[in-house]
């Protein structure tokens, strides 16, 4: 029974802190207050405020007590010092009275110009008050800004801008205490006017006043919102606003920019998401909660209801994608679920291409889908062909696996689609998310063992190229993010430190997209992406940035560095960044990672107008210290606008900027009207206002502001919109005098700067022009002016990469040799004009200048391919020591950077070496740190660790460039068979960390392991658990769906915390701050695929052992064995390949040393039901067993049985024979032998007779190294071993052994070559080598056509001793290595790399069209596996189909990309006997047949509406159940064949509805009419066809017609005719309606059908073949 258990740490007891009392008065603790000048205030205080401490010291008794311990004389002069003392702080007092009484406080009114003010206050130091924290104070009242200044006279004072004197002075007496009589206002005015020009003035005012009157400060209007909004925005070139709320399901409408508000007719509590149309700005969409959704084109005046067809919008994903060109098409991701939209979801993307008139289901399996034209600025060609192109991430072919998404691209709204090339004329599996950015489409991509992405670009939809970064950079998934890019480059930022404190490095394209250089190193990011990076609106070129200053300690310390951040801003596109200024001091901006408000952090569309809220100083501070900036040179120079950080809006392109506090409650804003210089304030109708978010329109044109905020808190908190309008102010329109022509990149008295060859200046109003623009929804555009050509303004063109100063662009040899320039060359010789490398950016404007696209000289020879040696190529490495210890690949994939082949080795001297080119270079690495093991990361293959004999441990992330180290918490653990580390399968810096404890003084007792945790790579470990064997990440596939689940951790842990305690299993998802105990007494536990498999002693009967399985990692239920497999003691299990959705358990039945052997059974899908697959399977003492599956290809797997049990557990040795499948273990039979061996010659034996003559390969539990496998998931269908004919296996050494391979799955063998052979397949198996073992050689032989024919190749001019032959684990690569030692050498080892690349039939890489692999150029075709005792290619109910290379094709596969081996789904077959195993509780007859054990009960089948609640209904138990992998449909489903449907628990209503039966009169019709006319007519064809054939012998006579039989034979005939022919015309017809009916009137069903049933007549089936449906006579062991 499982207990729940709170682990805590003895908390040791900590010191109590001390409360300390200090005088109010004098701010001292109350024994010091004499020792202030103010003891009497103080006794006073003290007395008032704290009377014990008082009369603590200075009651009569307390002072009694001090003058006790004093002499007399002593007392006296204390007494005598005391009151001069007390009389000369009374003399203090009163002289501060005397002055406080008579200091003034001057408020002093300052005018500036344009009726402009500010407010001087001097004087309040002498009334005891801090001018700083005053200032602070009156800045967060009053809203603006507020600081302390120098006078002129040297004294301070505290300046607000603004007329405040009268709030200032009710402050200045009522709160602090100023007599009135102390404070005086002044005002300061300028300088008089001549009275003619007061005149004038004052009469212009009177008329403007007659004819207009208008008003000082905008008018502010206030709407409740009763719930709060949840998204909102205007209509683009509009007042119009959407405003929703999620709460309440409503949607609001203004069209006076917030004013007024009305609710959309929708019903109440119906709307879910409000989305505008990005393109069109009439268009929005309300996506609703409950099937029905609405659209408008009249920005929200009139709605119009749609539906998804049966579906509903995405919520993980944006649901609506649109076209930039054509808005009425938009394209749904939706998704159609069972159980009410909680189970079973599918994914499908639909269309409306009529502005939602219509929407149709376009394509399912979609994973996420864009319209090529998704962005303005992309064409997908020059006149828009390709207009309704559309690019989707899809489902793999034949796969749901993620490793497997891949591209499709359709131009007819998939009524047709391809797949395009990404790379190297290959398609590519693995697509994670496509994008739009600007003017190119980004797709990503990941394969299976790594978090590195690869990016394919296009500019087209049609051609694609892969990003290249710079080598020591490599994009890793949810580390990248694409920012803000331009039409001529993309801008990726990526991550190289991770959280808790991430960093990045910001790279920039060139114009096509495919070649990246670093830009911005350093950048800050956040856990979410989001990096401090933003293009200043409207200007080219112009970026502000955030870095990491101290980046270098940030790495070191693994992100857990606090960042020290400075912001910086690039005026040329990245090239160089300076520092923002306030004066000459740095200034520090938060930005995305830190957003306030929604839309852009700094700017608008309003020209050089940018404001950000920051601090100057050294970093950047809390978003709470800092202020409000503005800048009107777009960013060059900065000032300080308002005081506290505050959010702000800018409106009438620049004219307006209006800012409101955004530390707490303000009651007003603030506004500008001169570019930030000046700041006025205004309140707001509410009090105590907490704003959310400050809006306007778009582009910034608008005078109208919106202003979303609350007032109060908890359940009385208000939700309210402050419309924001300043139409009605006085200030009159510009005219053309106001403005000003401004260069943006300009600064003074410098030459305007120039990008992409020309330079912008804007026409802006001048700050202190006293005007409003007043032009509506009218974007400032820029003038251009172009510039001389200079070097940035080239980029280097296709196929050519920047040299590494910068300086040339040279061209990339992976591309090949250089294009032939076609008759400028003769011959070898001399140089030829040839491209430079540069080209012109596409866009650029820039004329005159330097040319550097002008043809260059190169030298002819680079234009010619280096001839291929056409032969194998071989490099030789010699390494002092006498073994080879372990070695690893470190493999790269299909997404990786850099086509590096990395293999880490270690020697029996513990020296490590790396090679990065597959053995043909090695390093010697890691020199003197003694490493004692090396550890592959499970699950990512760019990571390696070395462990060493202490606690040190060295690593690798990117497969050796670059090596650091940390510290465990303890050494490795001292159990050799225990992995010290454990990894997480998806977070590769999760580790667990299996150490030795209290192993030091070696007592017996006390060594034990403990396990720690890091979730930083090693940076920091905290504990996990005391007293373990060992501890494991549980996530795989299938498993673990929770919030939690990636904290899942199983641990194995002594009972007791004590030695040769009981093990148990403890579970946790909180790394054991709790945990729960799963089993008391285990034996381990095993994780395969989706299944966790618990060995544990049976508590009744302590002597064997019981199973417990999972698929969830925190349910388990009991494993039920077959009822025909008895073993009295189960001594082990072994849990075999799990990967077809069951477990194959390996139970030892016979444990004799020697003679192990043991019964395979096979569960159901989630592994607790098993059935006997076979017996008497082989394994040796560890525990490995003669199981193998072949990878690449559904269901076939090898075994070796012992097939003289009782001899060898005599002692007598085992005799094995080799047993193949093909239907997942549900049948076996005995390979079949070739008809001849390699040489030609036949084998002593009958072939014929699999009893005695079939082929028996040797298997895993003879191997040396057990990496080496039969077969490859890249060579499908390829199979070797090494073996051979007859009744048995024999010694792999005899003269009998030798090698042989399959072409077609196991289903027919070929002799190879005499003798033992190590193998190794290349290149997908376009190459396959082979080389002897145990026996000293200088040869290998290869094959180009699968095995065909062999090539000798002799590789040193010694004998070698060969003990390993390796390549890459994909068996993609052209390189192979041989390990060994040469035969006259006992101080030395070798490795001989074997390179094919040079061989002349490999020169070429071969051709494929994913949608047509079969075309006419194709190297390839289309495999279809089959079982032998099938007649067609059915397998697992379909046929299946692979794509494999035509053996005569010389051409290499490619390693870059591996070929979707399984293509396709041909299709789904009708059900067989093949398709189905016995269910548990049965077991299968002599007939095949699966027959119920007497005795034993019927399974249970109702579990299964446990497994999936949204099932509606099951099937009784027939005997029969499907193999978990078959997809088999119709024909002869045994799991319901004559089986009673019943509903599932709860479900009755629904089945009921489902099964409503028929009327009377329709059961007549159906049941009795249609067939008896069938049969009538139907007979009558037979009538007149018949030849006498049916049932008759034939004899040499011929025999009669039908016409000539006498009517005793002929209508007999032609009623059994009759019914033959019905049954063959509409199968099951009558017998489905006879069960149906059955079903209604409580009649029976049988649950099987036996041959004599059909014998009798009984109508069950149709016309069916009898092998089919009795299937073989021989026995079956499943």
């Amino acid at each position: 029974m499982a207990t729940e258990a709170s682990e805590a740490d003895n908390a040791l007891s900590e010191p109590q802190a001390r409360h300390v009392i200090y005088c109010g008065i004098c701010t001292l603790p109350p024994e010091y207050c004499e020792f202030g000048g103010t003891t009497k205030k103080c006794k006073e205080w003290l007395e008032k405020n704290h009377p014990d401490t008082h009369e603590k010291l200075y009651s009569e008794e307390a002072i009694a007590a001090t003058l006790s311990t004093l002499s007399v004389d002593a007392q006296k002069r204390a007494a005598k010092d005391a009151q001069k003392k007390e009389a000369k702080a009374a003399a203090a007092e009163a002289r501060a009275a005397e002055s406080k009484a008579q200091a003034q406080v001057f408020i002093k009114r300052v005018e500036r110009n344009k009726r402009k003010f500010v407010t001087a206050v001097s004087g309040l130091e002498a009334h005891g008050m801090d001018l700083k924290k005053v200032a602070k104070e009156w800045g967060k009242k009053f809203a603006t800004g507020s600081s302390v200044t120098k006078t002129a006279s040297g004294g301070e004072e505290v300046v607000v801008q603004g007329d405040n004197s009268d709030e200032i002075f009710d402050w200045v007496v009522d709160v602090a205490g100023v007599p009135e009589d102390n404070v005086e206002c002044i005002e300061d005015k300028k300088k008089n006017v001549s009275w003619d020009v007061v005149r004038l003035v004052l009469l212009r005012l009177l008329w403007l006043g007659f004819i207009n009157a208008k008003k000082d400060n905008p008018d502010i209007s206030s709407h409740q919102f009763d719930s709060a909004p949840t998204n909102f925005f205007y209509f683009d070139d509009s007042n119009t606003v959407l405003l929703d709320s999620r709460d309440t399901g409503r949607v609001y409408r203004s069209e006076d920019a917030g004013k007024t508000w009305d609710k959309v007719d929708i019903e109440d509590g119906k709307a879910m998401d409000l989305w505008a149309h990005p393109y069109d700005k009439n268009q929005a969409f309300i996506l609703g909660r409950e099937g029905t959704h609405w659209h408008t084109k009249n920005q929200g005046k009139t709605w119009k209801d749609f539906e998804i067809p049966n579906a509903r919008p995405l919520l993980f994903r944006n649901p609506l994608a649109f076209h930039a060109k054509d808005t009425d098409k938009v394209m749904i991701h939706g998704e159609t679920c069972k159980l009410g939209g909680l189970l079973d979801c599918q994914e499908s993307i639909f269309i409306t291409r009529d502005g939602f008139e219509t929407v149709e289901k376009m394509r399912e399996n979609t994973r996420g889908c864009i319209f090529a034209h998704g962005t303005p600025e992309f064409q997908t060609s020059k006149d828009d062909k390709n207009d309704n192109r559309i690019i989707c991430v899809s489902q793999g072919r034949v796969s749901f696996d993620r490793s497997k998404h891949r591209l499709v691209v359709s131009d007819d709204f998939f009524k047709n689609e391809k797949e395009p090339y990404l790379e190297a004329g290959r398609t590519v599996q693995g697509i994670i998310n496509i994008a739009g950015v600007k003017s190119y489409v980004v797709a990503a991509a990941r394969a299976l063992n790594t978090d590195e992405l690869a990016l394919y670009v296009t500019g087209d939809a049609d051609t694609w190229h892969r990003a290249v970064f710079p080598h020591d950079s490599r994009l890793k998934e949810d580390a990248y993010t694409i920012l803000e890019s331009t039409k001529y480059s993309i801008q990726v930022d990526v991550m190289n430190v991770e959280p808790p404190n991430p960093m990045g490095i910001l790279f920039t394209s060139n114009s096509n997209g495919t070649y990246f250089t670093k830009n911005i190193p350093h950048t800050n990011r956040n856990r979410a992406g989001n990096v401090d990076f933003e293009k200043v609106q409207n200007i080219q070129g112009i970026v502000i940035v955030n870095v990491v200053d101290n980046w270098k300690e940030v790495e070191s310390s693994f992100g857990t560095r606090k960042k020290d951040i400075k912001s910086q801003i690039t005026f040329d596109e990245g090239r160089s960044f300076q520092d923002l200024t306030v004066g000459k001091k740095p200034l520090h901006l938060h930005s995305v990672t830190d957003i306030s408000n929604v839309g852009r952090v700094f700017s608008s569309p309003a020209p050089g107008l940018v404001m950000g809220v920051g601090n100057t100083g050294k970093y950047l501070k809390n978003y709470d210290e800092g202020d409000l900036y503005v800048s009107d040179d777009a960013g060059l120079t900065w000032t300080l606008a308002i005081e506290e950080a505050h959010k702000y809006e800018f409106g009438d392109q620049g004219s307006i900027l209006v800012a409101v506090y955004d530390e707490g409650p303000t009651d007003k804003i603030e506004y500008s009207l001169n570019h930030g210089k000046e700041w006025h304030k205004v309140d707001l109708p509410e009090k105590g206002v907490n704003a959310k978010a400050l809006i306007t329109t778009p582009d910034s044109t608008a005078m109208k502001f919106l202003l979303l905020a609350t007032t109060g808190g908890g359940s009385k908190m208000k939700h309210w919109a402050f419309s924001i309008d300043f139409e009605d102010m006085h200030e009159r329109k510009c005219k053309d005098s106001d403005f000003e022509n401004w260069y943006a990149l300009s600064e003074e008295d410098s030459e305007p700067g120039c990008i992409m060859g020309h330079q912008q200046l804007f026409r802006r109003r001048k700050a202190d022009a006293d005007c409003f623009i007043r032009e509506r929804f009218k974007d400032p555009e820029p003038e251009f002016k172009k510039c001389k050509c200079t070097e940035k303004d080239f980029e280097c063109d296709y196929d050519y990469k920047k040299s590494e100063d910068g300086k040339e662009c040279i061209w990339d040899t992976k591309a090949g040799p250089l294009p032939d320039p076609k008759g400028k060359c003769k011959g070898q010789e001399g140089p030829y004009l040839a491209p430079s490398g540069f080209r012109l950016i596409p866009g650029n404007e820039c004329e005159g200048g330097i040319d550097l696209e002008k043809e260059v000289e190169r030298p002819c020879k680079d234009t010619v391919k280096t001839p291929v040696s056409g032969e194998v190529n071989v490099e030789k490495t010699a390494f002092r020591a006498k073994g080879f210890k372990e070695y690893y690949y470190l493999e790269t994939t299909e997404s990786s950077d850099g086509d590096d082949e990395t293999i880490v080795m270690r020697t029996d001297k513990s020296e490590i070496y790396i090679t990065k080119d597959h053995g043909k270079t090695w390093k010697h690495i890691l020199e003197d740190k003694k490493i004692t093991r090396i550890y592959p990361h499970a699950h990512f293959n760019d990571v390696v660790y070395f462990l060493t004999a202490g606690k040190t441990v060295h690593l690798s992330i990117n497969r050796g460039d670059t090596f650091s180290s940390f510290e465990a918490k303890a050494e490795p653990t001292r159990d050799r068979s225990l992995a010290p580390l454990s990894f997480h399968p998806d977070y590769k810096d999760w580790l667990i960390w299996t150490g030795a404890q209290d192993c030091e003084n070696g007592e017996k007792g006390t060594c034990h392991n403990r396990a720690y945790y890091s979730t930083d790579r090693g940076g920091e470990w905290k504990n996990l658990l005391f007293w373990v064997r060992k501890c494991e990440f549980i996530k795989e596939e299938g498993r673990g769906k929770d919030e939690n689940s990636d904290h899942l951790v199983y641990c194995e842990q002594y009972e007791h915390e004590k030695p040769g305690g009981r093990l148990q299993l403890w579970r946790s998802d909180n790394w054991f701050a709790n945990k729960k105990q799963e089993f008391q007494d285990i034996v381990s536990f095993a994780t395969m695929s989706e299944f966790i498999i618990v060995a544990s002693y049976d508590q009744e009967n302590k002597n064997t052992l019981k199973v417990g399985a999972s698929v969830d990692g925190k349910n388990f239920a009991d494993a039920l064995f077959p009822s025909n497999f008895h073993v009295q003691v189960q001594t082990a299990y072994t849990v075999l390949d799990s990967h077809t959705h069951a477990v194959f358990l390996h139970v030892t039945v016979g444990s004799s040393k020697g003679a192990e052997y043991g019964s395979i059974i096979k569960s159901n899908s989630n592994g607790t039901s098993y059935v006997l697959s076979l017996n008497g399977v082989n394994r040796n003492t560890p525990g490995y067993v003669d199981f193998e599956k072949m990878l690449g290809l559904e269901g076939v797997a090898l075994v070796n049985i012992v097939a003289n049990i009782e001899d060898a557990e005599r002692g007598l040795g085992k005799k094995l024979r080799t047993m193949i499948t093909h239907n997942d273990c549900a049948e076996w039979a005995p390979l079949k032998a070739p008809q001849k061996d390699s040489e030609g010659h036949k084998y002593p034996c009958d072939v014929g007779d699999l009893e005695k003559c079939s082929l028996h390969l040797h298997a895993y539990t003879e191997r040396r190294d057990t990496r080496t496998v039969f077969s490859s998931p890249s060579a499908v269908g390829l199979m070797m071993g090494v073996g051979n004919v007859g009744d048995s296996l024999t010694d792999k050494s005899s003269d009998t052994s030798d090698t042989f391979i399959t072409r077609d799955g196991g289903v027919s063998w070929h002799a190879v070559q005499k003798g033992n052979y190590m193998w190794e397949y290349g290149d997908q198996g376009s190459i396959i080598v082979i080389v002897r073992d145990t026996v000293a050689t200088d040869e290998i032989l290869y094959s180009l056509d699968e095995g065909s024919t062999w090539t000798p190749f002799k590789f040193s001019k010694k004998k070698v001793h060969v003990a390993i032959l390796s390549t890459v684990p994909s068996d993609t690569s052209r390189n192979f290595l041989l390990w060994g030692q040469e035969d006259d050498s006992d101080s030395e080892v070798v490795t001989f790399n074997l390179d094919f690349t040079q061989l002349k039939e490999r020169q070429r890489q071969c051709k494929l069209d994913i949608e047509n692999p079969e075309a006419e150029d194709s190297d390839y075709y289309l495999w279809e596996p089959k079982h032998p005792l099938q007649k067609n290619n059915c397998l697992f109910g379909h046929i299946a189909q692979y794509i494999r290379k035509n053996l005569d094709a010389d051409c290499f596969n490619g390693g870059s990309t591996s070929i979707q081996k399984k293509y396709n789904i041909k299709q789904n077959c009708s059900c067989t006997r093949q398709d189905f195993e016995c269910d548990y509780n049965y077991e299968s007859g002599n007939d095949r047949n699966c027959q119920l054990v007497p005795g034993l009960p019927q399974p249970d089948h109702s579990q299964v509406c446990n497994d999936d609640p949204s099932r509606e209904t099951y099937y009784l138990p027939t005997g029969y159940r499907r193999i978990p992998l078959d997809t088999c449909q119709g024909g002869r489903e045994l799991e319901k064949w004559e089986s009673k449907e019943k509903p599932c628990p709860g479900k009755e209503p629904e089945y009921a509805r489902a099964h409503r039966g028929l009327s009377g009169f329709w059961i007549f019709v159906l049941a009795v009419l249609l067939p008896a006319g069938a049969a009538g007519g139907i007979g009558y064809w037979v009538w007149q066809h018949w030849d006498g054939k049916f049932g008759r012998i034939q004899l040499n006579d011929g025999g009669r017609s039908f016409d000539t039989d006498g009517a005793w034979v002929r209508w007999p005939v032609a009623v059994v005719s009759a019914v033959v022919a019905v049954v063959a015309a509409v199968p099951l017809l009558a017998g489905s309606l006879w069960r149906w009916a059955g079903g209604l009137f409580g009649g029976r069903s049988r649950r099987y059908t036996t041959r004599s049933s059909f014998a009798r007549g009984r109508g069950d089936y149709a016309v069916v073949d009898e092998d089919e449906l009795l299937g073989e006579d021989e026995d079956e062991e499943a």
